[in-house]
């Protein structure tokens, strides 16, 4: 009987058991790590360390994913009917509408894949391992099985590895199991080896692709790579993909009202033409043709060309659009959570003062935090590298004769605490520097002048009466301690973390930028309220706050929150614009109590401990310096780091919806208002007011007009506010507007009828003439009248590609009218009083429509 192959979790679960030597031997592997030859003969046997999900699909595939659309799909049915029935016009016609569709679709998709992959090359991910005996940086894709990675602070896990060193190692696995909370890993498996139903992800020792290390450090040698990791095998997306943003759910929304309008007047249609005229086959091809011209069918194109015209000017202004909804999503925007550090403060951070417990300027808190920050081998934020360039720039030298790093204890966001272990002149050092509230949890002496003693309550007040001045002063305050021969072993943990001897203070500023007042003060007034969100005290945050034009009277910690239930923390977070000593999942906790109340939410930040809140976020914002994990979680990817760039950004994203919704509001309303012609007028003609085929080149030649609805200029009252999706106005809007086209429609009908007597089957192509110029040059005309509030060529002036592109298709209507090629679409040549008509019934449609307008207006104070 034939042994059953094993699972991919299976394979990893027995190697997590292996010993280091035997895993060396197993992968071909040395401490020493793989050598750059056999690395790339190792690449061309497995391949690229990726993932289907991230490789880029080929043009072809493109091309035939742009068939996916549902209006495609409707037209694609349409014109397979029209061709088993033999209208080779209708379905060539058809045929143009769904090539001309998909040809957009697929220029603007292979484009933004183009421009995505570019992204990757510029934000590209990588790790660092050993080869040839040395550490070196390579990208992610190209590690191979064998590969021994570095894992420190805020890296991504390359590939499914097993781990060979840890020095309190937290990794987050949320992307993979769902849970939020850190995992520490050990070298050692932490199961039983005869345990058979234990989860790989269980595993002490194994860590996986798509998870990130939140803290500590760590050595791990690759077993699986690409496709044949535990990511790639049970979670293709699980981190490149966002769930589904407002901007996909108004979409659905709208793609759901219009086909359902089309199988309701379909038949309706059908039945109506069918019974009056006695020809069911005729009936049936302009029932399809109705539902042709009652479905916009540029939307696929109209949409992406929008996106993707945001995403271009949106790149001039340094902003790199990773995911195109989100420029909807930023128009949508109306609460922006963001970091303070570096985001509305500068992104540098100047060491200003070094004082004793009593806030006298001291040397040896210098000397000592310079220690803690140069010989940490995690990732050093702002104030160690502030700490460092101060050292180094007064050319300092450290009072000790024998330095030698021992061990250390890594940051991490819940003590945020680091400490290092130093073996100086013969005595073990622990040296920590930390938040100021957790540095005195751990403190029981203080060391004033080379004095030390016990901490009484006098000494702890005059401490924080130090802290409070210096907070005042808008400075972020840590606290250095030592605590000497704790014990004579070489391995320390957090329990030593104790008893330690408070040396004193290191103040730092981190002044607002001057940008950041005027940025915030343009978001709200562009209905964008600013929130802060940071682990940052409230007093240094409530300071900075201020300097920026923030409301932040009223604040919440951290603890605040962990006491609320999810309604309570929705309701304050109304009212709150500032959430001090936050932890990482307190941030996106807020985010999404922010987004039960109705709101659409960004979040910028650019830190390790600022990713669960960007996945949260409706718009993902960081900064190409960021984190990796921090970009990957992002959706859009600022090259500067500023709000003033945001706030384009917002107004961008706004110009983009509206563009969006004229096309939509617009081509539905007009739709609509010619459907319902046409049932008035197949009520009493004794033969079809247009044929189908007419029908369809009239809808062909509007569209195409259309197309340069993205590059239209937008009012600046419209741009004012946040842009929601309103499937309920957007229905409210064609039942007002689209019955004004009618009632000059059937006018029209009644002019052809009496004034020129095309009221018999014989003078049916006059009829049709007559109402193909005037329904054409109405529904383009009345873009102009319906793209404002304001009036129409007077107040606002549609952009020249609008003009133009206007101008061109009732070009087109008078050249097919006027010129010989009206008999190959059985039109008859209009009489010269025609036009005097023509004229009249236009400029009077115009008229009363701007007139409807207003009343609309008045009584709904909406419009697009």
């Amino acid at each position: 009987m034939l042994k059953k192959p094993e699972t991919k979790e299976q394979e990893l679960k027995k190697m997590a058991f292996l010993t280091e030597r035997e895993l060396y031997t197993e992968l071909r592997s040395a401490p020493q790590g793989l050598t750059q030859e056999d690395a790339k003969e190792r690449l061309e046997e497995y391949g690229p360390n990726k993932v289907d999900a991230e490789n880029p699909s080929s043009a072809w595939r493109i091309f035939l994913s742009a068939f996916k659309d549902a209006f495609v799909l409707v037209l694609s049915g349409l014109m397979v009917v029209s061709y088993l029935a033999r209208d080779y016009e209708a379905a060539i016609v058809m045929a143009v509408m769904i090539f001309a569709s998909v040809t957009i679709s697929f220029i603007q998709n292979y484009r933004s894949q183009k421009a995505s992959e570019a992204l990757k090359e510029l934000i590209e991910n990588t790790c660092a391992v050993i080869r040839d005996n040395e550490v070196k940086e390579i990208p992610m894709d190209q590690v191979v099985p064998g590969d021994i990675v570095s894992l420190a602070t805020g890296d991504m896990i390359p590939a499914d590895a097993v781990l060979i060193w840890t020095n309190d190692l937290f990794v987050n696995q949320s992307s993979l199991t769902g849970e939020s909370m850190p995992v520490e890993k050990f070298v050692d498996s932490g199961i039983d080896k005869n345990e058979r139903e234990i989860s790989a992800l269980d595993m002490q020792d194994l860590v996986f692709m798509g998870t990130d290390v939140l803290s500590g450090q760590g050595k791990a040698i690759i077993l699986k790579t690409g496709q044949h990791t535990f990511f790639g095998d049970i979670a293709k997306n699980a981190t490149k993909k966002r769930g589904k943003t407002t901007f996909d759910d108004g979409l659905v929304r709208v793609s759901k009202l219009l086909l359902r309008m089309v199988l309701v007047l379909f038949p309706v249609v059908f039945l109506l033409n069918g019974f009056t005229k006695g020809d069911w086959s005729e009936a049936f091809f302009f029932a399809i043709a109705v539902a042709v011209g009652l479905t916009p069918e540029m939307l696929p194109m109209i949409v992406t060309s929008n996106l993707a015209k945001g995403a271009l000017t949106l790149s001039k202004e340094k902003v790199i659009v990773k995911e195109l909804p989100s420029i909807q999503n930023l128009g949508s925007m109306d609460v922006l959570c963001t970091d303070k550090t570096g985001t509305i403060t500068e992104d540098r951070v100047v060491l200003v003062q070094h004082l004793n417990p009593l806030g006298e300027a001291n040397e040896e808190v210098l000397n000592i935090a310079y220690l803690n920050s140069s010989y940490q081998t995690g990732w050093k934020n702002l104030m160690d590298i502030a700490v460092i360039n101060y050292f180094e720039e007064n050319n300092l030298q450290l009072p000790y004769h024998e330095l030698k790093k021992i061990d250390e204890i890594p940051f991490d966001f819940s003590r945020r605490r680091l400490t290092v272990v130093m073996e100086a002149d013969g005595h073990q050092l622990m040296i920590t520097k930390g938040a100021v509230e957790e540095m005195e949890a751990v403190c029981s002496h203080v060391n004033i002048n080379g004095e030390v003693m016990e901490i009484t309550e006098d000494l702890r007040q005059q401490m924080r009466k130090v802290n409070r001045r210096l907070n005042e002063q808008g400075m972020r305050v840590l606290t250095v301690a030592t605590r000497k021969d704790a014990h004579s072993d070489a391995v320390y943990s957090v329990a030593d973390e104790k008893e330690m001897t408070i040396i004193g203070f290191m103040g730092f500023l981190d002044p607002a930028k001057k940008s950041a007042a005027t940025a915030i003060h343009s978001l709200q007034g562009h209905g964008v309220n600013v929130k802060v969100l940071t682990g940052d005290n409230e007093i240094v945050a409530q300071k900075v706050c201020s300097d920026v034009g923030i409301d932040a009277q009223r604040f919440l910690l951290g603890t605040d929150i962990d006491q609320m239930s999810d309604e309570e923390l929705a309701s304050v977070t109304e009212e709150v614009n500032l959430f001090a000593k936050l932890h990482p999942m307190q941030k996106s906790r807020i985010i999404a109590a922010i987004q039960s109340k109705g709101h659409t939410v960004g979040f910028m930040g650019d830190g390790i401990n600022d990713a669960p809140a960007l996945r949260m976020a409706d718009v993902g914002i960081s900064v190409d310096t960021a984190a990796d994990i921090t970009k990957d979680a992002s959706s859009i990817i600022l090259l500067e780091k500023s709000l003033d760039v945001l706030d384009y950004g917002v107004v961008e994203g706004r110009r983009v919806f509206s563009n969006i919704m004229k096309y939509i509001k617009i081509t539905i309303s007009s739709n609509f208002g010619n459907v319902f012609s046409i049932l008035t007028a197949s009520a009493f003609l004794p033969f079809l007011p247009m044929l189908s085929m007419q029908l369809l080149v009239q809808n062909l030649i509007y569209g195409i007009a259309q197309l340069t609805i993205p590059w239209d200029n937008v009012d600046e009252e419209e741009l004012e506010k946040p842009v929601k999706w309103q499937i309920g106005g957007l229905l409210k809007f064609t039942l007002c507007i689209g019955p004004v086209s009618s009632l000059f429609d059937i006018l029209t009908f009644v002019v052809l009828w009496f004034v020129f007597s095309a009221n018999t089957v014989a003078d049916q192509a006059l009829f049709q003439a007559g109402w193909f110029m005037i329904g054409l040059v109405t529904q383009i005309l009345v873009v102009h009248v319906v793209r404002t509030k304001k009036l129409p060529f007077i107040q606002s002036i549609a952009s020249w590609p609008v003009i133009v592109s206007s101008l061109a298709a009732i070009g087109v209507a008078f050249v097919i009218i006027l010129t010989p090629l009206r008999q190959m679409f059985d039109f008859a040549k209009l009489p010269d009083n025609y036009w005097i008509w023509f004229v009249g019934i236009v400029v009077a449609y115009l008229i009363t429509l701007e007139g409807a307008k207003k009343i609309y207006i008045r009584l709904t104070n909406e419009w697009l």
